[in-house]
């Protein structure tokens, strides 16, 4: 039952924003990521899949029941952490997090990866600027992710002073936008 609820506070969430029609997404490149190609037409779950570079993280996404959330109509805005990102973490991170006895704490550092609403680069630029060098993303989990500018690339700062590079922007997906991060972040 309270996964159930969960899964249907996710959706209403998700649900959230404006939405992009067939057309528009007929005009959006096909990006390649993690040596597949991924489809504006395909949602998050249906292009994840292929990429090589995130098995770990459709593994987390599968532990944690998200899957269909994923699958859902959002839109939203998924900043999705390489096989090298979760490398990054302490040894036996990983392994213990899949676990079911850590489904609620991989839930929340997954959703704390998810924006409600499509986000592309440009949107989070002009945030950036809006709010003179930073934007506090409110995130699905409830915690707060702080976009800057590094250069040319968007940077994501989490809760616990972690920075990770946005390293592929913009792979517009039928049912929001993933930005590839070279860092999971974590919340508090």
């Amino acid at each position: 039952m309270k996964k159930t609820l969960f899964s249907l506070a996710l959706v209403a969430m998700f649900s959230v924003g404006a939405t992009t029609t067939v057309s528009a997404q007929s005009k959006t490149k096909t990006v390649m990521v993690g040596g597949a190609p991924m489809y504006p037409t395909k949602n998050i779950v249906e292009n994840a899949v292929n990429s090589k570079d995130h098995t770990t993280l459709v593994a987390a996404v599968k532990a944690a029941g998200l899957v269909e959330t994923l699958q859902s109509a959002g839109p939203f805005t998924v900043f999705a952490p390489t096989n090298a990102a979760f490398g990054k973490l302490p040894a036996g991170t990983v392994e213990t997090l899949v676990k079911p006895e850590s489904k609620e704490t991989l839930t929340k550092i997954l959703t704390y990866h998810v924006i409600a609403g499509r986000m592309t680069a440009a949107d989070l630029m002009k945030a950036i600027k809006a709010g003179k060098g930073s934007a506090t993303l409110k995130t699905v989990s409830g915690g707060t992710l702080t976009a800057m500018m590094k250069g040319k690339k968007i940077e994501l700062k989490d809760e616990k002073g972690g920075m990770s590079m946005v390293t592929i922007a913009n792979v517009m997906q039928s049912n929001g936008v993933i930005h590839v991060v070279d860092t999971v972040l974590l919340p508090n």
